[in-house]
């Protein structure tokens, strides 16, 4: 599967970072984000599109209110997507300018009308939101489209995926699944990466993380785990705030996840039995001469030993030889090879 012009089964893992609303309201530091990310080894950047009437109702009633323990109890769905929505005004910009930097860009539709506007902007992928997945008209739109997508499965059951698996093979277009918990930030114990696997098999597809845990180490053990993509949380500065800003990296941090994940890529390599093996195999034993030998004289555990380093006949052969004839003189320390000793095995 590609993303852009990024394999996945060539390249690694594709790791981008969730711009949100960690711009908190200016363009500029949007901006800036992006080119942070460049620099910090992301490989995309991730918009939100919405606008907070396209997405809820400007509502007082308490359905509308938000509470259950979150960063954001005690106020409105509206007016919370008022504050943390990224401008329309904006993305003609900031695509803009992530192409001059050299990293690729999209977004989250949050309805069709956000689909629609981001055609222009020909987005390598959509991305389906966690608490999108639900929404089959909005899946259905982006698929049509003909764009890998994107899909965290936050809220969805093991049904509800299906289901949204089902629309992107009968729209046939590439997909991904992204493990994800919708808990801003969520738990380490809530995690349950173990799910990346057996998601993977159950669906047959990549399975990518999209991690809303504290710190770095969950995308890491996420990639060790077979995730191809990682998406994290990012912001310039965590002084900045905004509704985003705890569960987010910063530039330092994300750098470091960036490397962490790459050297996981590193070591991880492919199934090989062979790693060094042939280099350091003059640091292992072999059979030497331990005793001048001449030619007829009994070979005996006093005359060969097994010793280092690995440059002569595998000390498997020990106990066949011993007993046999020498074929010829051997001097103090001359390797045994099986070149020149058919005859001893013929014996």
């Amino acid at each position: 599967m590609t993303i852009g012009n990024f394999d996945l089964d060539k390249e690694g893992v594709y790791i981008i970072a969730e711009l949100s609303a960690n711009h908190n309201g200016s363009l500029e530091t949007a901006l800036k984000t992006i080119e942070a990310a460049k620099a910090c080894g992301a490989d995309a950047v991730k918009l939100q599109t919405y606008r907070a009437d396209t997405i809820t109702l400007d509502c007082d009633k308490k359905d509308f209110l938000i509470e259950g323990g979150t960063l954001w109890d005690g106020k409105r769905l509206h007016e919370l997507y008022e504050w943390a929505h990224t401008p329309r005004q904006w993305h003609k910009e900031l695509f803009d300018h992530a192409k001059k930097v050299g990293i690729d860009i999209f977004s989250s539709p949050f309805d069709k009308s956000a689909v629609d506007f981001l055609k222009q902007f020909n987005p390598p992928a959509y991305k389906i939101a966690s608490f999108e997945i639900t929404d089959h008209e909005l899946v259905r739109y982006c698929a049509k489209q003909k764009k890998p997508l994107i899909i965290s499965t936050g809220i969805g059951t093991k049904q509800e995926i299906e289901d949204v698996v089902k629309i992107c093979k009968d729209e046939d277009v590439a997909y991904i699944l992204l493990k994800c918990t919708s808990a801003y930030p969520a738990p380490l114990e809530e995690a349950n990466l173990a799910t990346i696997k057996d998601m993977a098999e159950t669906f047959d597809c990549p399975v990518g993380f999209s991690d809303h845990t504290l710190g770095t180490t969950a995308p890491v053990a996420a990639v060790a785990l077979g995730a191809k993509v990682i998406e994290k949380h990012f912001i310039l500065d965590k002084a900045l705030g905004g509704p985003d800003a705890e569960f987010s990296l910063d530039r330092e941090e994300f750098a470091q996840m960036v490397r962490a994940v790459r050297q996981t890529q590193k070591l991880l390599g492919s199934v090989s039995y062979n790693d060094r093996k042939k280099s350091s195999r003059r640091f292992a034993r072999s059979l030497y001469v331990s005793k001048p030998i001449k030619k007829g004289e009994v070979f005996t555990g006093e005359n060969i030993k097994s010793v280092r380093p690995g440059y002569g006949l595998h000390p498997k052969y020990f106990d066949t030889i011993l007993g046999m004839k020498a074929p010829r003189d051997f001097d103090f320390g001359d390797r045994l090879e099986l070149e020149g000793m058919e005859a001893t095995f013929e014996a």
